[in-house]
């Protein structure tokens, strides 16, 4: 199986979550897709059965937040301060979409580790919320406010939250590595402001991020890295680096790039 490692950097909400779709639709079954990315500007992302209408798109507009659906399910998330990954693999590697989620979040754990002695503590959810009874909470549009299984934590507190989807004859995966506070900042943009500030202590309580933990500032260019080196080491295999040949073939079939 050919393994390409993707490298976009800091992007448009739109770009990131057309490109994450446009590499489900192009997967063959020999070949998988990671890829690392960023933010810019930062930007609300909104899961994909989730109503538009619970964000204040004015605001968003005011502050230049940017706002887009994700092709995956789950809650309002703002996208800030954060490293985001993306997989997308075939069926035929012979993982169960719950198992690929599983190995993914051991995986990301055993980079933070590398990357810092301080996240070597990190541990995955070994329950599943009751996500129902969790949307009728007025934290219902927040994806930070729960846990779901096997997504990384650190000391009881949400640190990477992920999320997938079947598509056709591959399972695309993407998640948020929080490494600043930015994301807590996400009530704001919220249409109802009444719940704000029991939101943002919601969110303070239940999440963490990475520069809190270690006390200084994320070295993006180091974690990628080491993330990367981890996947190869975990996975048995060696990155093909197709950044530029993808993102031809993207802006070629699909004349976006913003």
């Amino acid at each position: 199986m050919i393994w390409h490692f993707i490298d976009t950097k800091s992007s448009s909400g739109q770009f990131n979550m057309e490109l994450d779709i446009f590499l489900s639709k192009i997967c063959k079954d020999n070949e998988a897709f990671f890829r690392l990315y960023r933010w810019n500007p930062y930007t609300i992302s909104l899961g994909a059965n989730q109503n538009i209408d619970e964000i204040d798109i004015d605001k968003c507009n005011e502050e230049n937040i940017g706002l887009v659906k994700r092709p995956t399910g789950g809650r309002a998330i703002l996208h800030a301060e954060e490293l985001t990954y993306s997989l997308i693999l075939p069926f035929t590697f012979g993982l169960s979409a719950r198992e690929v989620y599983n190995k993914v979040s051991l995986t990301l754990s055993a980079a933070l580790a590398k990357y810092d002695s301080k996240l070597s503590s990190v541990e995955l959810e070994n329950t599943q919320p009751n996500f129902k009874s969790l949307l009728d909470n007025p934290s219902g549009a927040l994806c930070f406010a729960s846990t779901a299984k096997s997504e990384v934590k650190f000391n009881g507190k949400k640190l990477i939250g992920s999320a997938q989807r079947k598509l056709n004859n591959v399972v695309l995966q993407h998640g948020s590595i929080l490494c600043g506070k930015r994301h807590a900042d996400l009530p704001d943009y919220l249409s109802d402001k009444t719940h704000n500030t029991e939101l943002k202590k919601e969110l303070s309580e239940k999440t963490i991020e990475i520069e809190t933990i270690i006390n200084k500032r994320i070295d993006y260019v180091h974690l990628s890295q080491i993330i990367k080196n981890q996947f190869e080491n975990d996975w048995n295999f060696a990155f093909k680096d197709s950044t530029n040949l993808i993102i031809s073939k993207f802006e070629s079939e699909n004349k976006v790039f913003s």
